[in-house]
């Protein structure tokens, strides 16, 4: 392998095999830093080398230059842990499920960085990723050739149209972004990280209904008054019958706050449940 140095042997520039790309390394932080330089010339190679040393000087500087254990490397150590101690306790499916959304969605986007740098900013750029249509590939060129006998062209096969793109489903993407959230825990477990980044979805509407239990006595008089009125003078007679289960129902199973309080009457969850 041969070997150069520049810049006070700060930086190594190397190339593995004879007329090989040259590869540049230096040592920064407690940390082996190492880049291409996609050139084959050795000038050219070093002026790159060292724009790019000077580059993360410049970082280093500016508190930009992130140094620890990366996602991929916490993914790992999280698939191993998670594994071994819900054995017994989760089923073989639900644990590929963490595996496969791992290797699909989040080391391709989360890999590289280090879990330091993954911030509550950066998961909402993962929402948005997920929720942007990808840019549509070209297919490949027919490469379809005439025959050796020149009779005409060689018979095709009809390939499937692709499918539409459709966004994921919102428990999709929470289920994913609970995954990234038991990784940084496991990070955060072995001191890689020091704090959680919040990971809640800033424009997620609620999506369970809380429903009241109770109504105000004000408010409660005032219903079954006009239940009992109803009862008494229905605007149609055939639905007489009606109006009095209704009024019996508010008057047993539609508790005021004032009943609750004191332990009186019949939760709504039960008045529901009578039968006549």
């Amino acid at each position: 392998m041969e070997i150069h140095r520049t810049l006070g042997d700060k930086v190594r520039i190397y190339r593995r095999v004879d007329g090989g790309t040259w590869h540049c390394s230096t040592y920064m932080k407690g940390k082996e830093w190492r880049k291409s330089t996609k050139e084959k010339s050795l000038a050219r190679a070093k002026d790159v080398a060292e724009d790019w040393y000077l580059e993360l000087c410049a970082k280093d500087r500016f508190g930009e230059l992130h140094t620890g254990k990366t996602f991929a490397e916490a993914a790992k150590k999280f698939e191993e842990e998670y594994e071994a101690i819900t054995r017994g306790r989760r089923s073989p499916k639900w644990v590929q499920g963490h595996k496969d959304r791992i290797r699909l969605h989040l080391l391709p986007f989360f890999g590289k960085k280090t879990v330091t740098q993954i911030t509550s900013g950066m998961v909402q750029e993962y929402r948005v990723h997920r929720m942007t249509e990808p840019e549509p590939v070209d297919p490949p060129e027919d490469k379809t050739k005439k025959d050796a006998g020149g009779k005409g062209k060689a018979k095709k096969k009809a390939e499937p149209k692709p499918r539409p793109w459709k966004p994921p489903a919102r428990n999709t993407i929470h289920n994913e972004v609970v995954t990234l959230s038991m990784v940084l825990k496991t990070a955060q477990r072995h001191g890689w990280l020091e704090n959680l980044p919040d990971l809640s979805d800033p424009y997620r509407r609620q999506s369970k209904i809380e429903r009241r239990p109770w109504f105000t006595p004000n408010e409660y008089k005032q219903l079954y008054t006009a239940t009992r009125d109803n009862a008494a003078k229905p605007k149609t007679k055939r639905y007489k019958w009606h109006a009095e289960q209704l009024h019996d129902f508010v008057l047993l199973g539609v508790p005021p706050v004032s009943w609750t309080v004191k332990g009186l009457g019949i939760p709504v969850s039960f008045g529901r449940s009578f039968r006549s």
